[in-house]
């Protein structure tokens, strides 16, 4: 688990099912992301397992640290298909612009860079969502390629692993 001031983040699993169709099914959050099933997120979630378990990290559940409600999701995903580790975050709306995805990123990336020892990590934006690329540039990423991902085109920004670990620290 990884806990900042105001948060907890622990491994997403296939409990979390209602959870997450629920997440993605506002339309403003799903607006990028789109929407899942009961049975596409099931199938998400046990992938999400799987990584946990054969990569040793994951996406995560961001819960408010003081009541243990759930408001989004940020962690760690490896794509196969781009050989990359992937730094995400998405949130409920109505805990959009408290700061919080920066948080739970900061952390993340704490983790990622010092615990499991990453060189670089990847951001995967899909054309449009400025506020998803103002996390990143708040974060230190930089545009690195465009690319395309389950059909449509994204922008992958970059963070190296920084010379000083103190910029991510998580306390």
């Amino acid at each position: 688990m990884i806990t900042t001031e105001r948060l907890r983040l622990r491994p997403l699993t296939t409990a979390d099912t209602d959870w997450w169709v629920e997440l993605h099914a506002d339309p403003e959050v799903g607006r990028f992301l789109g929407g899942y099933t009961r049975e596409q997120a099931a199938a998400r979630l046990a992938g999400i397992e799987e990584q946990w378990q054969q990569r040793g990290h994951g996406l995560c559940a961001i819960e408010l640290a003081t009541t243990g409600e759930p408001i989004g999701r940020s962690g760690l995903f490896w794509w196969e298909q781009f050989d990359e580790t992937e730094a995400g975050w998405t949130l409920a709306r109505p805990h959009w612009g408290h700061g919080y995805a920066v948080e739970a990123a900061r952390a993340v990336l704490a983790w990622g860079f010092g615990e499991l020892g990453l060189t670089r990590i990847t951001a995967m934006i899909h054309l449009g969502n400025d506020a998803s690329t103002a996390v990143a540039h708040r974060l230190g990423f930089t545009p690195l390629r465009t690319d395309t991902l389950a059909g449509r085109p994204i922008t992958v920004h970059a963070l190296d692993r920084p010379t000083s670990a103190a910029r991510y620290d998580r306390s």
